[in-house]
């Protein structure tokens, strides 16, 4: 078997401050019941392959914390990072790094701040991922999650024709639509949710940065050939996604490969901001969502309030509030401005530096 998976554990998780720090990713934070978000992923891949199959790519400066949170994952296939430089980048290293292992892999390529159920499902769709990216040596494949609403903030694929169950050929990618235009995608029916998930052979998406990021295909090549030249090559390397990279351009007439979107059926929440964290989280009868146990509140309703075990939180009359207690740093802000945290973060750091961050 030659399939493997790729979980990309970047990100600066700012929008998840004061529990998301430099020194405390939020991979490894636990958001979900009892179990960290990378963990969840990591779970999620082994339904379908062995641990030694799997590769995480993430800061070099967050190794240790999250080999402690995937015991089980050799230390070999965690892939650090000198410094972000985008999922480009990191598609890049890390099919470089596994076609030098295996000229024949096809990877899965996912990320660590998802959550998917159910699982059942989930491997589904990744099964067929990996026999259409194995079926086409020209064949780049992205997963579509059927719009739940008109979201702004994702960007969408739309189908073209089918070429097998639940597989299309993609006629175009649209990054974050205005509001009009999402509707009019999600009463379509022909768009889908771009996940931010793909499968591919190794060298294909290789051959794909040859093409169309020639400078970035250079530099990995070089660091899977000389490790030592990480840090002087990676810093060098363009900021940007490999959807911009890759996969728009890729559906272009006379690109030379061939784009497929692969439908994945499940609930599907991107967590990345305490916003999001109320999709997965169950409210009380008030539509608060708490997370610690030693939460006193009254006349409450609305709030999500994130703390530990061992330090009183307690509102009295509020309503649309978040509220995240960590020992050294409390956010309070009113939930519509949540997204606007990393504008805090600039002012936090103007004042006190780096200690905060």
């Amino acid at each position: 078997m030659n399939h493997y998976a790729v979980i990309m554990a970047g990100g600066a998780g700012t929008r998840l401050w004061p529990l998301s720090r430099r020194g405390r990713p939020k991979q490894v934070l636990r958001l979900v019941g009892n179990q960290s978000l990378l963990r969840l992923s990591f779970e999620r891949l082994r339904t379908l392959l062995p641990a030694e199959r799997i590769v995480v790519i993430g800061a070099a400066q967050h190794r240790a914390a999250c080999l402690a949170d995937l015991p089980e994952l050799p230390p070999d296939n965690y892939i650090g990072e000198p410094m972000a430089r985008d999922t480009a980048a990191a598609v890049g290293l890390s099919a470089a790094l596994l076609h030098r292992r295996d000229p024949q892999a096809v990877l899965g390529v996912f990320t660590a701040d998802h959550v998917i159920e159910p699982v059942e499902r989930f491997s589904a769709a990744v099964e067929r991922g990996y026999a259409t990216a194995q079926g086409d040596p020209h064949g780049l494949v992205t997963f579509g999650i059927r719009p739940a609403w008109p979201h702004t903030g994702y960007g969408y694929v739309q189908r073209g024709e089918a070429i097998g169950e639940g597989v299309f050929r993609v006629r175009r990618f649209t990054e974050k639509p205005d509001l009009e235009t999402a509707r009019a995608f999600v009463q379509g029916g022909e768009h889908a949710w771009n996940s931010g998930m793909f499968c591919w052979q190794a060298a294909t998406i290789l051959e794909a940065l040859r093409a169309f990021l020639p400078a970035t295909h250079k530099a990995v090549q070089a660091i899977a050939g000389d490790p030592s030249q990480m840090k002087a090559r990676y810093e060098k390397l363009k900021r940007i996604s490999i959807d911009f990279a890759v996969m728009e351009q890729a559906t272009s007439a006379e690109s030379p490969f061939a784009v497929y979107s692969v439908d994945m059926d499940v609930n599907w929440t991107d967590v990345g901001s305490w916003t999001a964290l109320r999709t997965v989280q169950r409210a009380d009868a008030a539509d608060n969502v708490v997370t610690a146990a030693n939460v006193v509140m009254l006349d409450a309703h609305n709030c999500t309030i994130v703390g530990e075990d061992d330090h009183l939180i307690a509102a009295v009359g509020v309503n649309d509030l978040v509220i995240v207690r960590s020992p050294d740093a409390t956010l309070i802000c009113h939930r519509t401005e949540a997204e606007r945290i990393k504008e805090l973060l600039a002012v936090v750091q103007q004042r006190s530096g780096e200690r905060y961050l």
